[in-house]
Formats: structure tokens, sequence, C-alpha cells
């Protein structure tokens, strides 16, 4: 597989999220730091590297800008180039590698021998609300994957996947319970 137009570092897991993001279709930086803040579970990059990935990736040639009139302000929107398409298209056919896992409640459960069993269960415990959000925001796209047939079955093969870990944690805080009780 050709990857030589791709420069070695050029592009990180983030930069392909974003050329994903951007689609054909095209998004600005503000609708891509909507995406991320909707969809929470997935995003794991600082708020403003959504505005500074696609300037970045405009610069190089992965994505085309241009202004649009905005609501207060023009504004930028960005739309993959065919350099950006065909860097997705290389990635595509590389090797899935497991993306390391940043996660408080796996971090609660390592210090728990210095902070205490009783703060451990109870902090857990607030796990539950932040699931229920999560699982409406998950509900919310494979409800919306409905209006888009060209990736309705990616998106709910997506959202099942997430709905299946949201599940395991539920399982996490509930063995913490039992696990932990006084």
């Amino acid at each position: 597989m050709d990857h030589s137009h791709v420069k070695r570092g050029e592009l990180s897991l983030f930069s392909y999220e974003i050329l994903g993001l951007v689609r054909r279709e095209g998004a600005g930086a503000h609708d891509l730091l909507r995406m991320a803040r909707r969809g929470r579970i997935l995003a794991w990059a600082g708020e403003s590297q959504y505005y500074v990935e696609p300037k970045r990736l405009a610069k190089i040639g992965y994505l085309r800008a241009r202004k649009e009139p905005g609501k207060t302000r023009e504004r930028t929107v960005y739309s993959l180039t065919d350099a950006g398409m065909q860097a997705l298209r290389e990635y595509a056919q590389t090797p899935v590698r497991f993306t390391p896992v940043k996660s408080d409640p796996l971090l609660r459960l390592l210090i728990a021998d210095l902070v205490g069993d009783d703060v451990t269960r109870a902090s857990m415990a607030t796990l539950r609300e932040d699931i229920a959000e999560l699982r409406e925001r998950v509900a919310q796209t494979a409800a919306e994957a409905e209006d888009l047939p060209h990736r309705r079955k990616y998106l709910l093969l997506v959202t099942e996947h997430l709905e299946r870990m949201l599940d395991l944690h539920v399982e996490l805080v509930e063995e913490v319970e039992r696990e932990l009780a006084p």
C-alpha cells in the first residue's frame, strides 16, 4: 500500500477523526466541536484542538477551507480534498490497533487503597447519572442514523458498541458496590 503522499507523523488518529467528521459535505470548526460535545463518549481531544487541527490539515492540503456567512460573522467551512480522501482510504487499509484507554473509573479503582472503600464506592455510584446522559446521546445518534441511509449501518454498529460499553460500566459500578460494601 502506497503511503507516499502522507509524510511520517503528519497525520494522527485525531487528524483522521477530523477528516472523517468533515466528510465530503464539509463542516466548520464550531460544527466539529458541537459534534464532539454531543458525542462526548468519543471526544478525547481538548476543545481548542477542534479549531486548531482543521486549520493545520487545510494548510498541509488535506482539507479545503472556504468562507461562508455565519450567524454573527463569517465562518470557515472545511471540506475534504482529494489528498484528504486518499489519506482516509490509505488509513482504512492499515491494521486496527486497540486505542489506549483513558478511564476515570479505572483510575478510581487504582487509587482505592489510598483513599478508602467508602469514598470510592460513593464516587463510582455517581457514574450512573453520567451513563444515563450518555445513553440518551447514543440513542439520539441511533435515531438520527435512520435519516442517513448511506451511513445507517455504520452508525448503528458504532451505537450498539457504545451501548455495550455503557452496560459494561454499569456492571463495574455494581461490582464495586458489592465488593466494597461495608
